[in-house]
């Protein structure tokens, strides 16, 4: 069973869609009980990280989301939901992350893109940089994936980062550190790749 974490923050219906593509049961839920014994979570975002982080931290799961960090458990964080694992965002200071790896959530500078005719938000097709990580298997360096944010991972531990792109500045595309695995874009929008990289994290089983 696929929790797919509900804290009234976006995608949720098109993620579940595309993991029962994939022949997957999943449930959409805020009960620790049931996403403690799942065998994959998932955590989706759309919205502002400081509203997010209120309704974790409301809800009591944002120690749920630590519980899962520190089980073993794979568990994924899609756009918002990567930038939420960091320790803040310039979208909400003084407003903690979860703190579960370290950087900073940084918004794009609209006056440096603006100059290379690029726009905020970054919504479209970006190439990915591929840098390995298990979500990457058998995906080809330079495929495109589908993003929508105004702001961006820089990760402090330039280890775990598994992917990038150009936009103007170096974006973390995704990042991956033990069973915590991220990425900025929407893989459940980003047709045949972004399924496969889905179905990655969805086969892939803890040691």
């Amino acid at each position: 069973m696929v929790a797919i974490i509900d804290y009234d923050a976006g995608n949720i219906k098109s993620i579940e869609k595309a993991v029962s593509s994939l022949g997957f049961d999943s449930c959409i839920t805020k009960e620790r009980r049931e996403i403690m014994a799942a065998d994959h979570v998932i955590l989706p975002g759309v919205g502002a990280f400081g509203d997010a982080m209120d309704k974790l931290n409301q809800t009591g799961l944002s120690d749920t989301i630590r519980e899962i960090a520190g089980s073993g458990i794979p568990f994924l964080g899609i756009c918002l939901g990567q930038q939420l694992l960091f320790e803040d965002s310039e979208e909400s200071p003084g407003v903690p992350g979860l703190g579960l790896l370290r950087g900073k959530v940084k918004r794009l500078p609209g006056d440096l893109l603006k100059e290379k005719g690029l726009k905020v938000p970054n919504m479209g097709w970006n190439s990915l940089d591929i840098r390995g990580g298990r979500l990457f298997e058998d995906a080809a360096n330079g495929s495109f994936v589908y993003f929508v944010h105004s702001y961006y991972v820089h990760a402090e531990d330039r280890e775990v980062v598994k992917a990038t792109i150009d936009y103007g500045v170096e974006v973390d595309a995704s990042v991956e550190k033990d069973n915590i695995f991220a990425c900025q874009f929407h893989p459940e929008k980003s047709s045949r790749i972004g399924l496969k990289i889905l179905r990655n994290f969805l086969d892939y089983r803890a040691a």
